[in-house]
């Protein structure tokens, strides 16, 4: 059985593991990371083979303004997949980006090595699931829920609460018996979230003890922040958060473009021989 713990954790160079997107479904917000039959699997394989560590693979779009998709419905768009993709790469480590717990199970049982969870948790059977399963996790906040969390996202004091409610999440686990190594949280930037709450959590990592994943990628951030409304001018965007995540020791970064990254960081890998760990 492979030992997960390393591969949640930033590599020894300070680069951060790096972790693919495919999204099966016809709606989420960037058209590229959308991929259904034969071209899913080539799109997976073709991401690990650029150096990918995690291929992260969806169901539910859960953009602003998205509505829930029949659970029926996620397990017939995400498990074919997961199941060809293990069969392909006996040791590729994927993720199951879902926000149930009977998706995730299933998902469990058909290859994958871990739950990316935007909803924190919320459904009352996930932890039982992932308790059972000793999978890794990653544990999102988002404030309300994907049709309204836009509406008026409101915060006293953002990185205080974000990482407060996290961090309380994953303590609980660890309490029930999960290996603190097997977690990371995600502060779910663009979820519930305006643009300043967005450019605090990014300001900084934080402290915590956990570790850190970061999905920024093509974000609508980047048009308040640039000017880019289409999702296909917002990579430089990305790549300039990628190089921030790499100075304050992010432990993962989720994309939609592998390679680039893959250069980008090599680069600034070779530039920054002395990285303190």
């Amino acid at each position: 059985m492979v030992d997960l713990g390393p591969f949640l954790r930033r590599r020894p160079d300070g680069r951060p593991r790096l972790m693919g997107i495919i999204n099966t479904t016809p709606d989420s917000f960037h058209s590229e990371s959308r991929f259904s039959g034969n071209d899913a699997i080539a799109h997976g394989l073709k991401m690990w083979e650029e150096g990918a560590d995690w291929i992260d693979i969806g169901g539910e779009s859960t953009r602003p303004g998205a509505k829930a998709v029949d659970p029926t419905e996620e397990i017939a768009r995400v498990i074919p997949l997961i199941e060809a993709l293990r069969k392909a790469n006996p040791n590729g480590l994927i993720s199951i980006d879902t926000r149930r717990a009977e998706v995730a199970r299933i998902a469990l049982e058909s290859g994958a090595n871990m739950v990316n969870d935007v909803s924190g948790l919320r459904d009352p059977e996930m932890q039982s699931v992932i308790l059972d399963a000793e999978c890794a996790v990653c544990i999102m906040h988002m404030q309300g829920e994907p049709g309204n969390m836009q509406t008026n996202p409101n915060y006293s004091d953002v990185f205080q609460e974000v990482y407060s409610e996290l961090n309380s999440i994953a303590d609980k686990l660890v309490e029930k018996g999960h290996q603190k190594n097997l977690i990371c949280l995600d502060p779910g930037i663009g979820f519930g979230k305006k643009l300043n709450h967005n450019l605090e959590l990014l300001h900084s990592r934080g402290n915590s003890k956990y570790r850190i994943l970061w999905g920024v990628s093509r974000k609508s951030m980047f048009h308040q922040l640039l000017g880019r409304d289409s999702t296909n001018d917002r990579l430089a965007g990305t790549l300039g958060v990628a190089a921030h995540a790499m100075s304050e020791g992010v432990d993962i970064l989720r994309v939609h473009d592998v390679k680039e990254h893959m250069d980008f960081l090599n680069t600034l890998a070779t530039l920054r021989p002395e990285v303190d760990l």
